[in-house]
């Protein structure tokens, strides 16, 4: 996969809990020369993005509920509504990853539910990616998570914060694609550093990465 295709399916991340408006500011700076899908950038920096990328084509991206996803369902679509208000373009939403384990669906669903009506109230699109958190999960758990995530409305189910205990595999990758079928989005993120890794996610399945060393990943890619 050449360079500019690669970095057409990439969100360039920075979530730490250090970020800097410079940080910030730079990440905005790379996305625009390599062209990246979107920015990824903490909920306090959103309008910030938005005026460093307003003329341009990249997107602005935030997370809800993050990193743990144990927020009350009505905080988190408040967050949503931040968000939106301050520019962002999609939304990447932690569930509730214990009631899930719980079998606690409906409240899975509610969960994801409050953050799609939130979101909805937007003249335009929002995009709303939800975050499962694989490495805490069983296949059976994985399973179901992306049955609520599709079933609540959402656009793309992924597979890590990459703050969790483990990053995306190409094996949880392939289940999900499998899971939600092939016109449902899939977010591979977490652990993902370099070209040969995330050709594996891509081939597994997933249509959209999430990754901070995103320059470097470019580098093992051809012209």
């Amino acid at each position: 996969m050449r360079k500019a295709e690669l970095a057409r399916l990439i969100d360039h991340t920075v979530l730490g809990p250090d970020t800097s408006p410079a940080d910030v500011e730079r990440v905005c700076q790379e996305a625009i020369r390599h062209g990246f899908f979107s920015v990824c950038v903490p909920p306090t920096y959103v309008a910030l993005a938005r005026g460093l990328l307003r003329e341009t084509q990249v997107k602005v991206c935030t997370v809800v509920g993050f990193p743990h996803g144990q927020h009350k369902p009505e905080v988190k679509a408040f967050e949503a509504k931040e968000a939106l208000d301050d520019g962002a373009d999609e939304v990447d939403m932690v569930i509730n990853v214990a009631a899930l384990k719980a079998g606690d669906y409906q409240a899975v669903l509610a969960d994801i539910r409050g953050v799609r009506e939130a979101l909805s109230k937007a003249p335009r699109r929002v995009v709303l990616k939800v975050i499962l958190e694989c490495a805490l999960l069983t296949d059976e758990e994985k399973e179901a998570g992306a049955i609520l995530v599709k079933a609540a409305g959402a656009d793309f189910v992924k597979t890590s914060t990459g703050f969790g205990p483990g990053g995306a595999t190409p094996e949880d990758v392939a289940l999900l694609r499998r899971v939600v079928g092939e016109d449902f989005g899939v977010k591979a993120a977490g652990g993902i550093r370099d070209y040969a890794t995330a050709l594996r996610m891509i081939q597994a399945g997933a249509n959209r990465l999430g990754a901070s060393r995103s320059l470097a990943i470019l580098e093992g890619a051809p012209d």
